[in-house]
Order: structure tokens, then C-alpha cells, then sequence
């Protein structure tokens, strides 16, 4: 899966499709830095945009059910109880992308245009969705093991660190086991015996 940009602009271009927003919605979300650059110059970066996703999160009454993010760009699994996701994605980019150009003397765009968006429908998506965005660093040849990964919620699912305060675990670890011992045993199994092409083999 990979993220999608802005098709260029032309005369006589098809105007773009609305995004489709819907009551408890639940998305694939991501950006990447405009020209595919890095969107984080160092690891407090990365706590900063965690922090302003958390007051996003708050403010638009989310639900955060998975995410990672890597030096060019973010992925997301997010719950959305009212249509309100581009409105939400709007601010989350605009004002990280303020802080980042103000910390680092940066101006313009730090993201590209339109962010990527799909709507998941079944339970065998959702779980492909939270393996593939654990796999991400791994893929990317950041890591050899998600674990290895910081900026991700694979170790908060798996019991080896405490979630972030705007991650919500529940409902996926459910998908797993009732009891959280089990299910947390279960992610992790389900995320190490993905097929090789799952982990860019």
C-alpha cells in the first residue's frame, strides 16, 4: 500500500472525489513530507507530534487504534464517532507542520497537499491495516523487529511498554483474546509469522 499524493493539476482535470465521511468511521491515515522529505529532524520531533495528534485526538473525540511513524512520513488507525476526519487531519498537519518549520527555520509546505485516507470495512482489513503499519519500519530498513521501532504502537500492544495516552488498545487486542496475557501473546505471534511479502521480502 502506498501513500498517494496529489494528482498534478491540469486544465480540464476531473475535479477530486470528496472523502468519504461517515459516523464511526475507521481509517488508514497517513502524509508524507512534501518531496518525500523527512518530517522529523530529531527524536523530539517526534514527541512533539505525538503530543499535538494526542490534543487532536481529544479535541475531535477520536479513537487511536494503531499508528507508526516514520522519518518521511505517518501512519494512523483511527476510530472517528463524528465526520469529522478532514478536519482533524487539517489541524494535526497544519499545526505540526508550524511547530516543525518554527524549531527548525524551515518555511513552506512540510507535508504533501491531501493526506491519504481509506476506509476500513471488515475485521480481516483491520488486521491486515495493524500488521502493516507494525511492519512499517521493517520494511523500510529502519529495523529487523518492530520492537526495535520506538515510534510506533507495536511495543505497547505487545506488554513491553505503556501506551501513549491517546492510544486505545482494547478493542483491537479483543480481535485476539479476551484475556490480555493471551491476546497480547497473539498480536505479537500474528505480527512474526507474517508472509514474507508482509515484511518486504
Amino acid at each position: 500500500m502506498k501513500l498517494a499524493g496529489d494528482p498534478a493539476t491540469y486544465a480540464g482535470s476531473v475535479p477530486r472525489k470528496p472523502r468519504v465521511q461517515i459516523p464511526r468511521g475507521i481509517y488508514h491515515l497517513g502524509t508524507r513530507g512534501v518531496r518525500r522529505e523527512s518530517i522529523y529532524a530529531q527524536s523530539g520531533d517526534y514527541e512533539l507530534f505525538g503530543s499535538i495528534f494526542g490534543r487532536v485526538v481529544d479535541r475531535f473525540e477520536w479513537r487511536c487504534h494503531t499508528y507508526c511513524l516514520l522519518p518521511n512520513h505517518y501512519h494512523l488507525l483511527v476510530e472517528t464517532p463524528v465526520p469529522n476526519l478532514s478536519a482533524g487531519m487539517q489541524r494535526l498537519n497544519s499545526l505540526y507542520a508550524q511547530w516543525f518549520n518554527e524549531l527548525h527555520g524551515f518555511t513552506g509546505h512540510a507535508f504533501e497537499r491531501r493526506f491519504f485516507s481509506r476506509l476500513v470495512e471488515s475485521t480481516f482489513d483491520l488486521l491486515e491495516v495493524v500488521r502493516y503499519v507494525a511492519l512499517n519500519p521493517v520494511r523500510a530498513g529502519l529495523c529487523n523487529d518492530p520492537a526495535e521501532w520506538p515510534w510506533s504502537s507495536y511495543r505497547a500492544f505487545a506488554g513491553e511498554t505503556k501506551p501513549a495516552p491517546y492510544l486505545t488498545r482494547d478493542w483491537i487486542l479483543a480481535q485476539f483474546a479476551r484475556d490480555q496475557a493471551r491476546a497480547q501473546e497473539s498480536f505479537r505471534n500474528f505480527i512474526h509469522e507474517a508472509p514474507p511479502r508482509a515484511r518486504g521480502h
